[in-house]
């Protein structure tokens, strides 16, 4: 199990990102959160298999269809096991 904390920049607010994000993240069986940032951004941190997290990178890489991402970057940490299922905060 790994971690993985993506921020995507963009047109990513106002276009049901943190939506389609968790429905994502739940059809890979991942858990975390994902959150509007004052900037603009979204910021996703999401724990599981990392070939799921791999998924999720890529499809944040595009995000929904009303989206137009301008950059997505992440970093890898060790899972913490903290979380339980996956929301939508902030």
């Amino acid at each position: 199990m790994e971690r993985i904390d993506i921020t995507v920049t963009g047109r990513v607010q106002g276009v049901a990102f943190r939506h389609h994000t968790r429905l994502v993240a739940e059809r890979l069986g991942l858990v975390g959160w994902v959150r509007n940032q004052p900037d603009g951004s979204v910021w996703i941190m999401a724990e599981g298999p990392r070939e799921r997290l791999e998924q999720l990178l890529n499809w944040a890489a595009d995000g929904p269809e009303h989206a137009v991402v301008s950059s997505c970057d992440h970093e890898w940490h060790p899972a913490t096991g903290d979380h339980d299922g996956f929301r939508v905060t902030g």
